[in-house]
């Protein structure tokens, strides 16, 4: 965890880390991982025929792959060479344990965009979304640098702060309710960095980042859960005490480690994360009457130590010996410590029925899902209109599964909870295109 780099800082240290990975370690890529792209405009339309070029980051003049993307502005899944996947699995490899790649994105209309240091693992799936805007005489090319990883790089550790925030004092605002916002506002420094900029940033679209940004997509899947509730309740409280508005900042939180997580703007992140959060995207850990989510602060627990909070690394070793999610929170934190869901959801516009839809449902929860979708096909034609009337019939499940297929999810045309918040995503994100939001 520690201060964001400066881009021109980050420059430099692309080009040491770039070249070490190409003297020390290309033959040492004996894994491989896979890398889709998704290619949309500023108003969330994919963009059709885009072209994405790929090469090593420290080596951007050999192309290794170049590829188009389709109706759904995605690229096929391409498979890249990795470091053997005991590197992100020992905290003591020397050597960087994902590899580094360049993209180059073009498309007719379009500023040619260059993403720097996005990420692969072994065995995993990175996706990499890329925002294109429209072209205009004379703009440079909208480039991306991604720092590294907080358990590679060298960061500041998080300065300590006690978990439970007073919520009496007077004149402080304080949610009346604990919710999952629909955006966070991230501001990219420390708080007094007036330089930096604000980010309105999808609520579960920061917790795979931050997620993606601290922990290893290799790891295992009780590890990663148990990292996510940490990092989302450590959002939640900052959200549910207003904690940097109180002190006169117009923002949720910081992308600075030594206050808060990391958070890298336009990274990539791993489906494996991806589909952990879409799980566990309304939890957060609580303590006995205490209504707020704990403030669940961490540490790498071998360059820094943390006695009281979770340690990442440790947290891996945990998970592989079988421990669940919420043993691994309460080895760290305590037997206190439970697992709590939010009240509502902010900015989805129908909760989920409970129960997955599929051929023979019917009523209004059917109804509202063929509305989203027929929306939805305004943007992405691929998926077929529908007739809005209610009965999951095999035309339903035709549409349902042609979404899954645009948005990476099994394709299996039922609407169960992962589905179903995808669809209120898109849905939320294209009607807000229409209303010039």
């Amino acid at each position: 965890m520690g201060v964001t780099w400066n881009g021109y800082q980050r420059g430099i240290a692309v080009g040491r880390k770039g070249a070490g990975l190409l003297q020390a370690a290309q033959e040492e890529l004996t894994d491989v991982g896979t890398l889709r792209v998704t290619a949309v405009t500023e108003q969330n339309v994919p963009v059709e025929d885009a072209t994405v070029s790929i090469s090593y980051t420290g080596d951007p003049e050999t192309i290794l792959e170049e590829v188009q993307t389709d109706s759904g502005g995605r690229t096929e899944a391409l498979t890249l060479a990795t470091p053997p996947i005991e590197y992100s699995m020992e905290s003591s490899a020397a050597i960087q344990p994902y590899a580094e790649y360049t993209l180059q994105i073009r498309a007719a209309g379009y500023e040619t965009a260059v993403i720097t240091g996005t990420e692969l693992l072994s065995g995993q799936l990175s996706l990499q979304n890329v925002y294109l805007r429209p072209l205009y005489p004379d703009e440079a090319p909208d480039t991306i640098v991604i720092p590294a990883h907080t358990l590679y790089g060298v960061y500041p550790p998080k300065i300590a702060e006690a978990e439970i925030k007073p919520v009496n004092v007077s004149g402080e605002i304080v949610l009346d309710e604990v919710v999952v916002p629909e955006f966070v506002v991230v501001h990219n420094g420390t708080p007094r960095d007036t330089t930096a900029g604000d980010y309105y940033v999808r609520y579960k679209d920061y917790i795979k980042n931050v997620a993606s940004s601290e922990i290893y997509a290799t790891w295992p899947y009780a590890t990663l859960i148990a990292n996510i509730l940490a990092i989302q309740s450590f959002t939640m409280n900052r959200i549910y005490t207003e904690w940097y508005r109180n002190r006169g900042y117009q923002f949720t939180i910081t992308s600075s480690t030594a206050y808060d997580q990391k958070w890298i703007y336009g990274r990539n992140v791993f489906e494996s994360i991806d589909a952990a959060v879409e799980d566990v995207f309304r939890n957060y850990l609580s303590r006995p009457n205490v209504r707020q989510p704990i403030l669940t602060q961490y540490c790498d627990g071998k360059r820094v130590q943390c006695p009281q909070w979770m340690r990442q690394w440790e947290s891996m070793t945990l998970g592989e010996q079988g421990y669940p999610p919420i043993d691994i929170i309460r080895y760290f934190y305590g037997d206190s410590m439970y697992i709590n869901t939010a009240e509502e959801v902010s900015g989805v516009p129908v909760s989920y029925p409970g129960y997955p839809l599929s051929i023979g449902s019917v009523g209004s929860s059917v109804l509202k899902i063929q509305e989203q979708l027929n929306r939805i096909s305004d943007n992405y034609p691929l998926i077929p209109k529908l007739v809005p009337d209610g009965i999951f019939g095999e035309r339903t499940q035709e549409a349902v599964r042609v979404f899954q297929s645009v948005f990476g999810l099994t394709q299996d045309g039922i609407v169960g909870s992962r589905t179903w918040y995808r669809i209120q995503d898109i849905y939320v994100g294209v009607t807000r295109i229409a209303e010039g939001i």
